[in-house]
């Protein structure tokens, strides 16, 4: 995506166990607020591996309840991200650099737009 608003976070990279990607999802969200970052495209894979089924549902459940507590405002899921979304929309509405994002349109699960 290459702009200064949007960080890439591979929560997938070396095949952590569910509790140890949480944790680094929550550290990576507070680290994205401190540093004035608003958005956040978490690589969550969708089970390929064998355990990505795991990690992308147990990463989404942890997001529904960063939203809940305030730190997050939105997500939506990498299968959802494309125009035909009102949820899509509204926010690249607020970020229009991300329609050149190149998952937009391309019906991946193992990834999750996360806005704060």
């Amino acid at each position: 995506m290459g702009n200064r608003d949007v960080r890439i976070i591979n929560l997938e990279a070396g095949m952590p166990l569910v509790e140890e990607a949480r944790k680094r999802l929550i550290k990576e969200i507070d680290t994205a607020i401190k540093d004035g970052v608003s958005v956040l495209e978490i690589i969550h894979g969708y089970g390929s591996s064998g355990r990505g089924g795991k990690l992308k549902d147990a990463i989404r459940k942890s997001l529904l309840y960063r939203r809940r507590e305030g730190r997050i405002s939105t997500f939506i899921y990498g299968e959802k991200w494309n125009i035909f979304e009102q949820s899509t929309r509204e926010v690249l509405g607020k970020h229009p650099y991300l329609e050149r994002d190149r998952d937009l349109n391309n019906d991946n699960p193992g990834i999750t737009i996360v806005l704060h």
